[in-house]
């Protein structure tokens, strides 16, 4: 390695580190330190020059579109009343089960997160309703904030989910399939936070079925007063399965969709749409500058050739394909623990993409394996999003949710390992759809 790719290295790397310890937004921490390699590498006009560029082509893409109308879409359904139509189906599914809110938690969740793809939106508007009842009956409000909280980043791998488009920028890999790889990855996440809510009931038999039975015709009015929120995701993610619509299209219909519900409804106060707009605003702008930042990241990492140099030092550390995707889930899982979703996918995807591939191992399964990651990282302390948002809305101090945490995090980690070795349960439905083809060795 040339000495100044050398010093290059060390100072994007080191910058990078030293700037997220130090608590620096992640955009800036991501930025400076790679701007700054550009200097070493390039004469400062050059490097102005190729830095600018970088960030207007990271974010000049139209499938990046997609982003701000699903976030949109997500403000939409929260403001306009979906949340609790949703919750009160989730309490007709599960309202006979012992610990049955507790049930109904991570039911409305994945619902939730289902039709709006924001694990953080879904902690904060099914822990609004749910946590005062539950409250109510007994159960201790930690253990309800930390249910909460586990079971809201099922909606960042259900379709559509926001973090899979990221995933796609950076992997060149197809949204449509994306999506439906995180069917099964989801639908897994849920299963094993019903399983163990289910095994803490036998513990606390105290904790009985919520309610009664409904009957019915009760049941049928639940289910039809909950149906148009339903459809969006036949709309969306059919139209798309159809090809009618791209992922970005389908996105604007979701927001039109919404709208129209809302309005027609009259569960969307007309003046409360600047606020949903600009929140959404908001957040595009956090993800964009992050986007564009990583486009200079990119341009390092790829005129250094890291990945091409971490690709063969895992490869020549062990040809064991079973340890060296340990390795990976492992430096993974760690980083999930201090960096929000979006900057750690825009980071490690170049660099560990060539390793996996290398191994077999396709661009869908391995954005299946990151994303579930990226879920652990959002109920990880330090950095955590949904655990500060679920012992918000459950007012409970951060400390007492998290002591209730382990049990449930442990379980998710022995899923994210069935995740990595079970390439079919991501792979299956995709293939079968046909929007991949697997190796004719698979």
């Amino acid at each position: 390695m040339d000495t100044p790719v050398l010093i290059a290295t060390i100072v994007l790397i080191g910058g990078m580190a030293l700037f997220i310890a130090m608590g620096l937004p992640v955009a800036y921490a991501m930025g400076l330190p790679s701007t700054i390699a550009v200097i070493i590498l390039l004469s400062y006009d050059n490097a102005a020059l190729t830095s600018a560029q970088r960030i207007l082509a990271g974010s000049n893409s139209f499938p990046l579109l997609a982003i701000p109308f699903f976030i949109l879409a997500g403000g939409l359904m929260n403001t306009g009343g979906i949340a609790q139509r949703l919750i009160d189906l989730a309490l007709v599914v599960s309202g006979r089960l012992p610990a049955s809110l507790a049930q109904t938690t991570v039911v409305a969740n994945t619902l939730f997160g289902t039709v709006s793809g924001a694990s953080v939106a879904a902690a904060a508007a099914v822990g609004t309703v749910l946590n005062p009842p539950m409250r109510q009956a007994g159960y201790d409000p930690k253990f309800s904030a930390m249910v909460n909280a586990v079971s809201s980043p099922a909606g960042m791998l259900l379709p559509p989910s926001n973090t899979f488009i990221v995933y796609s920028l950076v992997s060149g890999s197809s949204i449509a399939a994306l999506f439906m790889a995180g069917v099964g990855p989801g639908l897994l996440w849920a299963l094993v936070c019903i399983i163990m809510v289910a095994l803490y009931a036998r513990k606390h038999p105290e904790l009985k079925a919520h309610g009664e039975r409904p009957t019915l015709g009760q049941a049928m009015l639940v289910v039809l007063r909950a149906m148009p929120a339903l459809l969006m995701i036949v709309v969306v993610i059919g139209g798309i399965l159809g090809g009618f619509f791209t992922a970005t299209e389908s996105a604007v219909i979701a927001v039109l969709y919404c709208l129209a519900l809302g309005l027609l409804q009259r569960t969307l106060p007309v003046r409360s749409l600047p606020g949903v707009v600009l929140e959404a605003s908001k957040v595009t702008g956090i993800i964009m500058l992050l986007i564009g930042m990583s486009g200079v990241l990119g341009w390092v990492l790829s005129f250094a050739q890291l990945p091409q140099l971490v690709a063969e030092s895992l490869l020549g550390l062990t040809d064991s394909r079973v340890v060296i995707v340990l390795i990976i889930m492992v430096v993974l899982l760690l980083a999930g623990t201090v960096m929000d979703p979006t900057p750690a996918i825009l980071i490690f995807t170049p660099i560990f993409l060539p390793v996996v591939v290398e191994l077999g191992i396709s661009p869908i399964h391995f954005g299946a394996m990151m994303v579930f990651n990226m879920c652990l990282g959002n109920i990880s302390p330090p950095i955590g999003n949904n655990l500060f948002v679920a012992a918000r809305v459950g007012e409970v101090r951060l400390e007492g949710l998290i002591s209730k945490l382990w049990p449930f995090f442990w379980a998710l980690v022995i899923a994210l390992f069935v995740v990595a070795f079970v390439p079919q349960l991501s792979e299956w439905l995709p293939t079968t759809l046909g929007f991949m083809e697997l190796p004719a060795d698979k």
